[in-house]
């Protein structure tokens, strides 16, 4: 694969990323307020500025990951119908608790991603260990976010 091949793909698997996460945000701008800041949160809830840089940084690092993958010729392209599954599937929190208000979905949902993202590394880590590796932190915050919204279901 030519280098500019692998640039454009590299482009293309972040712009995805980034799409996929779009509709997503789309609806929290829509129907986040005033709900959200009405319910009750843990002390442990960061603040609103944290989001941001934390997942522009994991969907960056996803998309790395999976290019790596796509790059390497033992690549197995079942690998990239999963990706995409999962970040549908990622996109579709937002929907669940900021657009519908469904804490418990949401949680249900979380739990599927961290799923699907243990499944992926497994994956990665025969073809690319450096792709299982970069998916470590987002496993991490994964795991942040479902206790986090265990708590807000908890307490609403």
């Amino acid at each position: 694969m030519s280098l500019a091949k692998k640039v454009i793909s590299l482009l293309i698997f972040t712009l995805l990323a980034f799409g996929a996460s779009a509709w997503g945000s789309y609806v929290t701008n829509l129907y986040k307020e005033p709900w959200y800041s009405m319910i009750v949160k843990p002390s442990f809830n960061p603040p609103e500025w944290v989001f941001a840089p934390v997942w522009i940084t994991l969907y960056i690092a996803m998309s790395v990951a999976i290019w790596l993958v796509w790059i390497n010729p033992k690549r197995v392209e079942k690998i990239i119908y999963i990706y995409f599954i999962h970040l549908l599937i990622n996109g579709s929190w937002s929907i669940f608790f900021f657009g519908l208000h469904l804490i418990l979905a949401s949680l249900i949902i979380i739990g599927i991603i961290i799923f699907f993202v243990i499944w992926l590394m497994k994956l990665y880590y025969p073809i690319n260990k450096i792709s299982s590796y970069l998916m470590v932190p987002y496993l991490l915050w994964l795991g942040y976010a479902f206790v986090l919204n265990f708590y807000i279901f908890i307490l609403n």
